[in-house]
């Protein structure tokens, strides 16, 4: 095999251990405010539970669908956003109906919730999906599932939906269970500790992005809408404002944004390699020269900087996403405070100022760890917080393993996303195999720009050629 064949081969089996994370998508203006005068305190309190469709604490701050939607509701509104967590315990339409909150973001619509709360728009429609391992025999039909230990939230949609089978199948059993919710179950189906689960089609789209062995057998029952509960009160005002405040959401192209931005799985195919590559020769000789001045500035390599900025935007510089990040680095306003930086969008201020956050980072980590494994927790940091990260480093140390070594942390990352973990870390709930994932694909980046580098300029030549598409 020729030698620049050879190469490119060998970038592309690379390229191909990982999967490339969604490009950004553009925030649409904000609604008309409208104002609630009547509204306790000036507050919109909505319950909701922790998890990656709903919300959560990412490393650039609180993310999800349902907080999006829900403080873009509250902007709307005018009035400030408290998102308050259910306890797993507690049912999220009891806690409404005990007056502990505005109103429940993102539940299925079932009989038995119509009749403890009214339902605002449907924005999305879901269905029940019988989920299983890869690596296990998949069941054909519900009659597969007699004998094996399937498992759901109690309550839910996936639970009436097994039910329904019980006409045709009145042996199928299964276990509801009070203490996990079905993106921790889906967890134990990815770790091989339970056969089946049934979970929501949006629920397990997300979730297949963190634990890539998960497979759909069949669907269960009718498709079902998601939406927002609100009492039963006499007073509505809140009620049909939701449907105002979806009707322009719809009308700007935000919400579906908002659904391919999270719940759109893209799959890895040979045509990123060759997306990348073309990248490389019309956008980075647009921005080298800034990331070879940060990279003095802060002693880190700028073909390093490069490869972060393209895993962050695509080395658009325009970029921004639903949660609010923007420019070549995608800073969030908090972190451009911490390092001087007064306009994201300018690219040589969000070069700087992400080359600074990064070093901030690796100064961070306690002086033991060494190179390169310093520099991988410092991109996991970038990505996922350092909080978290040191949750996983307390992890990894927990379980007999290296803290200072990465291979090590980066098998305990993912664990932050298992129940019976991250509750015993300071932190809790984290989105740890996504920034794995996020971590190897900066590094395959990373190793293309050094390869590019040290080949001759023929070979390089034939590789960006090898970058267009056949026609």
């Amino acid at each position: 095999m020729d030698r620049p064949y050879a190469l490119l081969r060998a970038l592309a089996l690379a390229a191909f251990a990982v999967a490339m994370l969604d490009g950004c998508s553009s925030r649409h203006a904000q609604p008309k405010l409208v104002r609630l005068p009547n509204q306790k305190h000036g507050e919109l309190v909505v319950l909701t539970r922790s998890g990656p469709t709903t919300y959560y604490q990412g490393g650039q701050g609180p993310a999800g669908m349902e907080y999006d939607m829900a403080r873009d509701f509250a902007d709307y509104l005018g009035l400030k956003l408290i998102i308050k967590v259910i306890p797993r315990d507690q049912g999220l339409m009891k806690a409404l109906a005990a007056g502990q909150g505005d109103l429940v973001a993102g539940v299925t619509v079932t009989k038995a919730r119509e009749g403890l709360a009214r339902f605002g728009p449907p924005y999305q429609t879901v269905h029940e999906e019988l989920v299983y391992r890869a690596s296990t025999r998949k069941p054909t039909d519900a009659r597969a599932l007699l004998g094996h230990p399937i498992e759901v939230v109690a309550g839910s949609s996936a639970a009436a939906a097994l039910a329904g089978l019980r006409a045709d199948l009145p042996h199928l059993a299964w276990t509801d269970t009070t203490h996990m919710q079905a993106s921790e179950l889906l967890f134990l189906v990815w770790q091989g500790l339970l056969r089946f689960t049934v979970a929501d089609s949006n629920v397990v789209a997300v979730n297949s992005r963190y634990y890539p062995a998960l497979r759909v057998a069949f669907t269960i029952g009718p498709p079902r809408e998601l939406a927002w509960a609100f009492p039963k009160t006499r007073d509505t005002k809140l009620y049909r404002a939701a449907f105002r405040f979806f009707a322009q959401l719809r009308r700007s192209g935000q919400l579906a944004d908002l659904i391919a931005r999270y719940y759109g799985v893209t799959q890895f195919n040979y045509v990123h390699i060759h997306t990348y590559l073309r990248r490389v020769r019309a956008a980075l000789p647009l921005y080298a020269p800034l990331f070879r001045r940060a990279g003095i500035r802060y002693h880190i390599p700028w073909r390093l900087l490069a490869a972060v900025s393209y895993q962050e935007s695509r080395w658009d510089a325009d970029a921004e996403s639903p949660t609010g990040v923007q420019g070549l680095m995608m800073l969030t306003n908090d972190t451009c405070l911490s390092v001087g930086v007064t306009d994201r969008l300018n690219p040589r201020q969000s070069i700087d100022g992400g080359a600074r956050y990064l070093r901030t980072l690796l100064d961070a980590l306690p002086a033991d760890i060494p190179q390169p494994d310093r520099t991988w927790m410092a991109l996991a940091a970038y990505n996922i917080g350092l909080n978290h990260l040191e949750d996983a480093r307390w992890l990894t140390r927990e379980q007999g393993a290296n803290p200072d070594r990465w291979a090590d942390v980066e098998q305990r990352l993912p664990l932050l996303e298992d129940p019976w973990w991250f509750r015993k870390t300071r932190y809790g709930y984290a989105a740890g195999y996504t920034a794995v994932q996020y971590v190897n694909r900066i590094r395959v980046y990373y190793r293309i720009l050094r390869h590019l580098h040290q080949t001759t300029g023929a070979t390089r030549s034939l590789l960006f050629q090898l970058s267009e598409p056949a026609i």
